[in-house]
């Protein structure tokens, strides 16, 4: 039967997402979060909506990167040399998906979703939320080097392949500094992609939360869960004071602290934290448009009368205090992409720790129990699937029947 009440742990994204689109049918619903809105990695992240962008972080060049750099803090990709078995078995079983046949498996179902992903926030659009999504410019991906743009080129036409839609074009550096020309001489090749969108991420989290109060939904925050018990006739959510929020079903969408919860009701696929960061600055001597330097990994999005610049991906535990060797390291990758920024008076230092899982694959579907759903596990993908992972996950409470798109994204896979 469907649900008239749902609760759902987490108001991040993903979380919010569903209970709007479960609102859309009718469904009383409660959020609840351990500290608030946006609060874990859907605040400060680069905010790209970039479905030709949106692939499994497992990859086979990821197995080129030698232990020494993968234990170096100035390192793209950081795993901080500590005793951590939970993370020793993520890692293995991310290293077993770094194949060609995984890769390309994983994003024939990442694809399926892609299609989609920007309808969802035209939904939202439509539906009242009133934080826009930027469109009609185009990103730019720069390169030191046309051997260095070659393997992103590669994916992209690997993503067309998997049935998306993905137009782009290739520049030179003289072609790039002339649309953005905030960018150094070393810049010497570019991909100019076509059809993306970006958005202020905390902002758009913040007025989708509002449009679910709108309706008549409840946000409880600083409330954290410490487990969900399936009570026969509905579910309960308990918290370490007592606290209990009963309704008829719950979603669990609690980003990087999803496993905890997930557990109990069959869910064995480990959710691992891989930590992001980011800062905001001044847009002088930076570039106008979204811009990715793949080879630094480092992402700047203008937001207003500020860019953020953003980067890193740090495996470790999600409560860990932030490096700020993190933040340094995206300062001097950033350096001699854009020469002229000022990259020293920042502000809004943040960290937060996306939800990774071994296939890259997100965790959207229902669990052993009839009545405990899960919305999360999407990595750095959040933002750019998270409505979309709702939608169908509503769909699916409310309907009984799962969407297709899902299949691959089955929590008990």
């Amino acid at each position: 039967m469907s649900p008239r009440s749902v609760v759902v742990v987490g108001a991040g994204m993903a979380g919010l997402a569903t209970a709007w689109f479960l609102q859309e049918a009718g469904v009383e619903v409660t959020v609840v979060d351990r500290r608030g809105v946006a609060a874990g990695a859907s605040w400060g992240n680069a905010g790209w909506l970039a479905p030709a962008l949106t692939v499994p972080l497992p990859e086979p060049a990821a197995l080129k990167l030698g232990l020494r750099r993968l234990l170096s803090p100035t390192s793209p990709l950081y795993i901080p040399p500590r005793p951590d078995p939970r993370l020793a078995r993520f890692l293995l079983a991310f290293t077993r998906n770094c194949t060609h046949r995984r890769w390309t498996a994983s994003m024939a179902a990442l694809a399926a979703l892609n299609r989609g992903a920007l309808t969802a926030y035209d939904d939202l659009a439509r539906g009242g939320v009133t934080e826009p999504t930027r469109t009609g410019e185009t990103c730019l991906l720069a390169f030191t080097s046309e051997a260095g743009r070659a393997p992103l080129v590669a994916e992209l036409d690997a993503v067309r392949a998997a049935g998306q839609e993905v137009d782009y074009d290739l520049l030179d550096g003289g072609e790039a500094r002339e649309l953005e020309p905030s960018l150094s001489a070393r810049v010497d090749a570019a991909v100019r992609l076509h059809g993306q969108r970006h958005l202020n991420p905390g902002a758009y989290v913040a007025a989708l939360a509002d449009a679910v109060r709108d309706r008549g939904g409840k946000i409880v925050t600083h409330l954290e869960v410490a487990r969900v018990r399936d009570v026969g006739a509905g579910v309960a959510a308990l918290a370490s004071d007592g606290t209990a929020v009963r309704a008829d079903a719950a979603v669990l969408a609690s980003g990087a602290w999803l496993g905890r919860l997930a557990a109990p009701f069959g869910v064995r696929t480990p959710v691992q934290s891989g930590r992001g960061y980011s800062f905001t600055v001044s847009p002088e001597g930076l570039p106008t448009r979204p811009t990715y330097f793949a080879e630094q990994r480092v992402v700047c999005t203008p937001l207003g009368d500020r860019v953020r610049v953003a980067g890193m991906m740090e495996f470790t535990a999600p409560d860990r205090p932030a490096d700020p060797r993190r933040v340094n390291a995206i300062v001097n990758a950033a350096r001699s992409m854009v020469p002229s920024a000022d990259l020293t008076h920042r502000t809004d230092e943040w960290a937060g720790p996306r939800p990774c899982t071994a296939d890259g694959l997100p965790l959207v579907g229902p669990t052993r129990s009839p009545r405990v759903h899960v919305c999360g596990g999407h990595g750095m993908w959040g933002i750019a699937l998270g409505p979309l992972s709702g939608k169908l996950l509503a769909e699916s409470i409310v309907t009984g029947r799962g969407a297709p798109e899902l299949a691959a994204l089955h929590p008990l896979r």
